[in-house]
């Protein structure tokens, strides 16, 4: 490696005792090239390859933009299409735990697990330049891993046909760590609306339901005494008891809806066939149910996990989509429960929800997720305008148990 440093020409130092005299000579140059590099000092830089040598120049930086830089919390990199670290700042140095002449010169990969080498391949291959971001985990000195968000710029400068990149690492340890501790809050919230719900549930069954029958018979006996002379007042009690029944029967659907027995007592797959066979008979939709035996007994939390997201999709299919037809499905895939909801409504933009969206369907969709996410699985939502909607709820079994064939 050679510098070009037109300000003043600086000559090797004199040589040491210990080593012969040109390898000491040739250290003494790499050292010095170093820290002219970092001081300012160079304005090109010639790096030698197998196709030849190739100049890389630096010159226009200025000093109060370089203090700029090395004040940042973050890493600056400026590297080769081929990942060679022209430029490191203290920052990115700090978060690989490596002295900072031990980073500039070297290859950004030796930082990078092989999976974020062909995350990062394609951006360093064909870089945009408006750039782009990608998250990947830093390998530092002690072997500890760092998550990062990586933002590439390409730098282009007038003569030269080369480019190189510019990279800004920022370390996402801490907005990760505030994920989580809101993962864990959503957690908690669920938790408690389930125990008021489940409070809720209870009353509603166990005492309003109770004087509602009661008060449906005493109407009935109404119906059944009502004078001959007077027909006005047998119409009257005749709505009564229809209304008295009508009430009874949606209090107990409330009910159900709030903490269903059935999940309880026969398992998964008798409450989705229930749900969706009240759904079907409330809203009038054709909905096809495909569902094979699940090993029960499932753990509580992925059983409710489940319902409720079937729970809050039959609610938006029977609000926004305009759907005609729907299809469910729960299955056993690879150690996975897997249940898909599909309507062929009027779909929405996917990318766009959360800002477009009415904010109840907004929550809705971000509880499905969290559900998931909290019994470690994943949600995913597919959707388009015209084109329909399916949602996906993917959740591991849990260790041990054994999928059953349909």
């Amino acid at each position: 490696m050679k510098a070009h440093a037109p300000r003043r020409r600086r000559e090797p130092p004199k040589a040491g005792r210990g080593a012969p005299l040109h390898l000491r000579t040739r250290l003494a140059i790499a050292e010095e090239t170093l820290r002219a590099i970092r001081s300012g000092e160079v304005d090109s830089m010639v790096v030698a390859g197998k196709h030849g040598d190739r100049i890389f120049s630096l010159e226009g930086v200025e000093h109060a933009y370089r203090l700029l830089i090395e004040s940042m919390n973050e890493g600056a990199l400026t590297l080769t299409a081929n990942k060679l670290i022209l430029y490191a700042n203290r920052g990115f140095a700090r978060m690989v735990k490596y002295p900072l002449e031990q980073v500039t010169g070297t290859s950004f990969r030796r930082f990078l697990s092989a999976s974020d080498r062909a995350i990062l391949r394609p951006l360093m291959r064909r870089p945009a330049p408006a750039g782009a971001k990608v998250l990947v985990t830093l390998i530092a000195s002690d072997g500890s891993i760092l998550p990062v968000q990586i933002s590439t710029h390409v730098l282009r400068r007038i003569g030269i046909e080369r480019v190189t990149i510019s990279m800004v690492v920022t370390d996402m340890s801490e907005a990760q760590r505030i994920q989580e501790l809101l993962r864990a809050l959503t957690h908690r919230v669920v938790q408690a609306q389930e125990a008021e719900r489940r409070s809720v549930a209870h009353l509603l069954h166990g005492h309003i339901t109770q004087m509602l029958c009661a008060a449906l018979f005493r109407s009935q006996a109404l119906v059944d005494a009502q004078p001959t002379r007077d027909p006005r007042f047998g119409r009257a009690a005749l709505k009564l008891h229809e209304m008295l029944g009508r009430t009874a029967r949606e209090v107990e659907r409330i009910s159900r809806e709030l903490r269903p027995d059935l999940l309880d007592q026969l398992g998964l797959g008798a409450a989705v066939r229930a749900c969706t066979a009240e759904f079907a008979r409330r809203t009038g939709l054709r909905v096809a149910l495909t569902a094979t035996r699940l090993p029960e007994p499932l753990p509580a939390g992925l059983r409710l996990a489940l319902y409720r997201i079937l729970q809050e999709a039959f609610r938006n299919v029977e609000k926004h989509s305009r759907a005609r037809h729907v299809k469910v499905r729960l299955a056993t895939e690879r150690h996975e429960v897997v249940l898909t909801i599909f309507d062929d409504g009027i779909g929405f933009d996917a990318g766009q929800h959360a800002t477009r969206r009415e904010g109840r369907e907004v929550l809705g969709l971000l509880g499905m997720s969290e559900r998931a996410v909290a019994e470690g699985g994943v949600l995913t939502i597919k959707s388009g305008r015209q084109a329909g909607t399916e949602i996906q709820a993917r959740i591991p079994l849990p260790p041990g148990a054994t999928p059953l064939a349909a």
